[in-house]
């Protein structure tokens, strides 16, 4: 995930609102996506072409957006065969959508750090071996282990939901 200023920004707003700056997004994804119960959605594409959509828990840890699945699920078997993805979030005072890329994380320091930034915002994870596993997990996760993976934006798109209004896409190289 950028921390960065974006490389373009358009103003995507109909009503002479200026553009959202990013850090309006930047600030409510390191505060919202702390709690597991902001309503995450990640889309992919299914080897047929068809979409797939399914509810997560994302984590905001470093500058840098994951999520967990397990092997067998359809978004983890989409995500296998073409990493690019959507994310669509509901943060407070205004609703985004990323789209990037995503890369499975496998490196023991990264994944003990994911698995501690979890734990502390209320799922026991723990590190086995190269994926994480807890004592439950939703039920769209699949069965432990769960495999973890990095999105890297590409492009943001932010509508504000509360005042100032605005709607902007940001793109990151």
């Amino acid at each position: 995930m950028p921390t960065r200023e974006p490389t373009s920004t358009t103003n995507l707003d109909i009503y002479d609102d200026p553009p959202l700056p990013w850090s309006r997004a930047h600030d409510r994804l390191k505060v919202d996506l702390v709690e597991m119960s902001t309503p995450v959605f990640l889309g992919t594409t299914r080897p047929d072409g068809r979409p797939h959509s399914a509810g997560i828990g994302a984590l905001w840890l470093d500058d840098d957006l994951y999520i967990t699945s397990g092997p067998g699920t359809r978004k983890s078997r989409n995500l296998a065969a073409n990493p690019f993805c959507t994310l669509s979030m509901r943060l407070q005072g205004i609703d985004l959508i990323l789209e990037g890329e995503a890369a499975r994380v496998t490196d023991p320091e990264t994944l003990t750090n994911v698995a501690r930034a979890y734990s502390e915002g209320g799922w026991p994870a723990d590190v086995a071996a190269d994926a994480l596993t807890a004592p439950y997990s939703a039920p769209s996760a699949g069965p432990p282990p769960w495999h973890v993976h990095r999105i890297t934006v590409h492009t943001a798109f932010g509508v504000a939901t509360t005042e100032p209004y605005g709607a902007t896409r940001w793109r990151f190289s």
